[in-house]
């Protein structure tokens, strides 16, 4: 799933190409809107709001999108082919004079009032890449349940919004703790470095084509699918685990020496308390 970062390039991108012009074709392939038709009006912005894209239409409209594992936003120049995949997975289409969006496999789009947006992101917490940024609101929505595994916490878009598996497992590693830390049982002083780690992972990377959490440029992430390789810390195997309920996939990555707390045991999901200390 696209995390934040991904999704404000998408935003930027979508709005350079788009802000300021007048649709000249709007196709929005789903049935509910299928006969909403966007033509003559002019697209004022497109913002994103942690994994939501909001593109703001002249006339109080809104057009949201979410793309989740698997859509994405295609811009095309007038004459290109386009190649986002096969026509019957695109879901909407906007066109001006010299460029088109093309959205693939959104599972979710919906054109609402841009004044009932709320409505789409009124339940998510504070955006880590927006201007609604609270470090410390984040940090109070996500000690609201202290028993809760610190991974599912981070992932919790109600907590903060734009961390997915990638961020989850990166954050916990340079955290020293594992995703199945107990959020209670993290210390405060970790607690208090939390928020603002988060915020500059993102920032850090908002711009770059390639993530990147170590700072160097020949291994880019710690742990997020590294497994069996060594920990570049230590030389121990990193291991993988899916966490949660199951209704989902969350692969989880995490260093078994440099990162203290419960893991699952090998084959299953309930996490076992692992009895160190953090280096």
């Amino acid at each position: 799933m696209p995390e934040g970062d991904t999704v404000w390039q998408a935003a930027r991108r979508l709005h350079g190409a788009l802000a300021g012009k007048v649709l000249t074709r709007s196709d929005l392939r789903v049935p509910q809107f299928a006969t909403a038709d966007l033509t003559g009006r002019t697209i004022l912005d497109v913002t994103p709001r942690g994994k939501h894209l909001l593109t703001r239409i002249e006339g109080d409209l809104t057009l949201h999108s979410h793309l989740r594992m698997d859509g994405s936003w295609k811009v095309f120049e007038p004459g290109r082919r386009w190649s986002g995949g096969p026509a019957h997975q695109i879901r909407a289409i906007l066109g001006t004079a010299d460029r088109t969006a093309v959205g693939y496999r959104l599972p979710v789009l919906e054109l609402l009032r841009t004044t009932d947006e709320e409505r789409a992101v009124g339940h998510l917490g504070p955006d880590l890449l927006g201007p609604d940024w609270d470090p410390d609101k984040a940090l109070q929505n996500l000690f609201r349940d202290p028993d809760r595994a610190l991974g599912e916490a981070l992932l919790d878009q109600r907590n903060l919004a734009g961390i997915g598996n990638v961020y989850k497992s990166e954050l916990c590693f340079l955290l020293g703790v594992t995703p199945w830390l107990p959020v209670g049982a993290l210390p405060s002083g970790l607690a208090a470095q939390l928020p603002d780690l988060a915020k500059k992972l993102l920032e850090f990377n908002r711009d770059r084509p390639a993530r990147i959490t170590t700072g160097r440029s020949d291994q880019h992430l710690y742990v997020y699918g590294r497994a069996p390789r060594p920990c570049l810390r230590c030389g121990t195997p990193i291991r993988v685990a899916d966490q949660g309920d199951g209704s989902r996939e969350r692969p989880t990555y995490w260093c078994p020496h440099c990162q203290a707390g419960p893991t699952p045991p090998p084959g299953g999901r309930r996490a076992v308390h692992q009895h160190r200390t953090t280096n």
